[in-house]
């Protein structure tokens, strides 16, 4: 299942990708210097036919060391987690954030429910060595008016941020566009920074999609500017297309650098679909995001 899919299964999105197919990989290149801020992939947008280790094999053989999650780990036994784990570590990669919270937080009834899943789901989170769990809005709620929702979503926060500050985890909710899913509430940014800015807790942060952004309401650096101690994680693909940087109307030079010029500090995580060899493809998007960052 990859993060689409995940997204229609908690809020009943109709989803599609295609993905390429898989060609002979050549050795990656280093960097003379590394970004600022930290890089990262989103599994499902590779390589879904290999073992799960392949997979990170291959991450790693793009030059990056950390992986985000969806539900890959979904029917693990606890050696299958305790062998993962081995994996990463051999390779140095660290798991940053995962989803696997299925319950929305705009439901005005739904708060008890999120809430529940959320700690049922923190034992995996720790079992994957993971700190940070993407949480989602879920759908518009019928015959719920837009402040009911948007105060559900301020208060489901602040209940779970007071269980992820005792599990010390930081939770990222994200922002999805009206077209992948017409149903989902939180489609806009400057909203998803008013409900994290009223939660007020170091344990809830905006994970900005610039992607989502770009086909909702576009403006992405003003608002990454001014929000920028909000954010907790980016995700990074082009539009249209959801492929890599440099093959759509998003001026990635302009927000990695941007991303060094405010001292951004966590992931920039590469969740596109390679629209040709999916390592070539990881490598150049290193590449281009180190670049960028390091002329500011």
């Amino acid at each position: 299942m990859d993060r689409r899919q995940f997204a229609r299964t908690a809020a009943g999105a109709t989803l599609g990708a295609a993905l390429t197919s898989l060609p002979v990989l050549s050795q990656p290149t280093q960097s003379s210097a590394p970004a600022p801020f930290k890089l990262s992939v989103m599994l499902w947008t590779i390589y879904r036919d290999l073992p799960f280790e392949q997979r990170l094999e291959k991450v790693a053989e793009a030059g990056y060391h950390a992986v985000e999650l969806v539900d890959e780990f979904k029917n693990w036994s606890d050696d299958d987690f305790r062998r993962a784990n081995r994996k990463k570590e051999s390779l140095g990669i660290t798991f940053d954030a995962t989803a696997g919270v299925r319950k929305g937080i705009a439901d005005p009834g739904g708060g008890d429910a999120f809430l529940a899943n959320l700690k049922n789901f923190i034992p995996t989170a720790t079992k994957l060595e993971c700190n940070q769990i993407i949480v989602l809005s879920g759908n518009r709620v019928e015959g719920a008016s837009h402040e009911a929702q948007h105060q559900a979503c301020i208060e489901a926060l602040k209940r779970a941020a007071d269980v992820a500050a005792s599990q010390n985890v930081t939770l990222l909710l994200e922002n999805i566009d009206q077209e992948e899913n017409p149903k989902y509430y939180l489609t806009s940014v400057a909203e998803g920074f008013e409900i994290v800015r009223a939660v007020a807790s170091p344990h809830v942060r905006f994970l900005y999609d610039f992607y989502h952004e770009q086909i909702s309401e576009g403006n992405l650096i003003e608002k990454l500017e001014k929000n920028i101690d909000y954010v907790g994680l980016v995700h990074i693909a082009d539009v249209p297309g959801r492929h890599e940087p440099g093959t759509g109307e998003i001026n990635y030079t302009s927000i990695f650098r941007k991303l060094a010029q405010l001292k951004y500090n966590h992931y920039a995580a590469m969740e596109f679909l390679p629209a040709g060899d999916p390592v070539e493809e990881l490598r150049a998007a290193r590449e281009l995001a180190i670049s960028a960052a390091n002329r500011v």
